[in-house]
């Protein structure tokens, strides 16, 4: 009777820790992928090793709270699919602190925000604000061809201050409104 006792109680503690492991697995989330914005993230190249490989760059200042980073996040690991190899896409998470002096460089202070940079690194843009495939093939496209970045709402290209004498000329600093001016 000791032997059948023995297998009852073995039968019941495996009982027992098939249903925790159920438990926990059913509270971590299931055994789905990574969400695709972790998945981005992980796979992400260092900035500076992306704006030095000759290929047009997005990076995404994102955070992982931020329910627009992740509505947008299938939309780019898409992009970065499609164009592995002639675009690079870097995730920046603004919670981290390793990232807070390109926070400060890029002026963050919403998100998602993206940073578009050239084939040599170099910042020609900016889009603040979440952007659906459609949008985000546009600017990688454009991007990769060296061509305008597209007419779209939150996006623009970056103007340079210095020796910008089109710029200069353009506009009188005079009659230009400041944020701070109220008429």
């Amino acid at each position: 009777m000791n032997e059948t006792l023995g297998r009852c109680e073995r039968a019941l503690l495996g009982a027992i820790a098939a249903a925790l492991l159920v438990a926990l697995i059913w509270l971590r989330g299931g055994l789905q992928p990574a969400a695709p914005l972790e998945t981005l993230a992980r796979q992400s190249l260092d900035l500076p090793v992306a704006l030095a490989d000759g290929r047009p760059t997005i990076v995404e200042f994102y955070a992982d709270w931020c329910e627009a980073c992740r509505a947008m996040a299938p939309a780019m690991a898409q992009l970065e699919q499609q164009h592995k190899g002639a675009l690079d896409i870097v995730l920046l998470n603004v919670d981290n602190p390793r990232w807070q002096p390109e926070l400060d460089r890029y002026g963050v202070n919403g998100i998602p925000q993206l940073e578009l940079f050239d084939h040599s690194g170099v910042a020609v843009g900016r889009s603040i604000g979440a952007r659906s495939l459609d949008q985000l093939e546009a600017i990688g496209d454009a991007l990769i061809a060296a061509q305008p970045l597209p007419a779209l709402a939150g996006i623009g290209a970056l103007s340079p201050l210095d020796g910008d004498n089109a710029l200069r000329t353009a506009t009188n600093p005079a009659t230009m409104a400041t944020p701070r001016a109220h008429g």
